[in-house]
């Protein structure tokens, strides 16, 4: 399949093994794992950056093959889940960066498309996350509210 902004195929990527049940050389409990997911969340750890430090620094390969939930979802349940998902708050982070780099030098034309690209991934982000329920309906994207919510 084709990239969205580039005119380039896809990257090619390895496939995870199937599996459905932990390996037997974790050593850790549902339990432990979840404490350690808390844990890291409390200490300002993004969802997706604790998948990566529990693989790499506690051998566990996946929370959930131990667990049986998702990281999100537990995130969520324990009510450390953040409002906006971090996939679009990472989207609107480089959009209010570039804005500002925009207002230093309103030429470069460059980084005036780069944002326009940007905005508009923003744009189908909320769309679909509105239809899955995960913001609330009527949610929009403004680029002075966001630069308050990075803020």
């Amino acid at each position: 399949m084709a990239r969205m902004h580039a005119r380039k195929r896809g990257r090619s990527g390895s496939t995870r093994p199937y599996r459905t049940s932990p390996p037997e050389w974790v050593k850790y409990t549902p339990e432990e794992v979840e404490d350690l997911i808390v844990k890291l969340s409390k200490e300002g750890v993004p969802p997706s950056q604790i998948g990566i430090i529990l693989r790499d620094q506690y051998g566990i390969p996946r929370a959930k093959l131990i667990t049986g939930k998702r990281i999100t979802k537990i995130l969520k349940e324990k009510g450390l889940l953040q409002d906006i998902p971090e996939d679009l708050m990472n989207l609107i982070k480089r959009a209010v960066n570039l804005r500002e780099h925009l207002d230093k030098h309103p030429k470069d034309l460059h980084s005036r498309r780069g944002l326009i690209l940007i905005e508009s991934k923003i744009r189908r982000l909320v769309k679909y996350y509105v239809n899955k329920g995960v913001l609330p309906e009527g949610w929009k994207y403004d680029p002075e509210q966001a630069k308050l919510l990075v803020r």
